[in-house]
């Protein structure tokens, strides 16, 4: 028997980079998935295994459940929608991976606008509000699996977060929120058996990186 045999998860931002390979890792444990994106296909110039599968289309590929939940991760009636997903396929939700995440330019408070200010706080924080709020409702309303929690949570914050990076302003201030709610849903929902915690990633090699990576110039700023 598998880690994760018989439990479901939703993965945000599941097309490409870090979600992605979330998702497959869970399905080769045992999880059935729910793969919440915008798009299907990894955008051009991916890092990503395959980039010509869904990720849905991979997870099946090794012998895995998988299903494709479009899902703007700013809007409440797409996560909650997700979250019915897994329950109408699936029968329950067990874990919820609050993946997804954007950064739009690397520049000071500054010349940033308040535009992309606003876009990056709905996409990495807000969007991070709603996962839980909508996961953490149905995992107080099911029982949990015998001898195991009612259900995690994981936020995949940043080390953006606790440390001040160069010409992102927007970005740590979201990530920066995402580990300050993560520490207060743990508090309240500990107790209830559901578990709330949050992974800090450094510099990954993805799409969204790319441009920063790959620039001498801008990636020494990271060393």
């Amino acid at each position: 028997m598998r880690a994760l045999d018989g439990k479901v998860a939703i993965v945000s931002g599941a097309t490409t980079g870090i979600g992605r390979g979330i998702a497959v890792a869970l399905a080769r444990a045992g999880a059935k998935i729910v793969v919440g994106d915008i798009i299907r296909l990894p955008r051009e110039g991916s890092y990503d295994e395959r980039p010509d599968l869904t990720t849905a289309e991979l997870i099946a590929e090794i012998g895995g459940s998988a299903t494709f939940a479009e899902c703007d991760v700013t809007q409440s009636t797409a996560l909650s929608g997700a979250v019915d997903a897994a329950v109408s396929l699936f029968g329950r939700l067990d874990i919820m991976v609050n993946n997804a995440g954007i950064f739009t330019r690397l520049e000071t408070i500054i010349e940033q606008s308040e535009e992309d200010y606003e876009l990056t706080m709905a996409v990495n924080a807000k969007s991070v509000w709603l996962g839980c709020k909508f996961a953490l409702r149905q995992m107080m309303r099911q029982e949990p699996l015998p001898g195991r929690s009612r259900g995690r949570v994981i936020n995949i914050a940043s080390a953006a977060g606790v440390s001040g990076l160069p010409l992102e302003p927007a970005y740590c201030a979201s990530k920066g929120a995402v580990l300050a709610l993560t520490r207060q849903l743990a508090v309240d929902f500990g107790p209830h058996g559901i578990g709330v915690n949050a992974i800090m990633p450094g510099p990954i090699k993805t799409v969204m990186t790319r441009s920063a990576l790959e620039d001498p110039e801008t990636a020494a700023r990271f060393r």
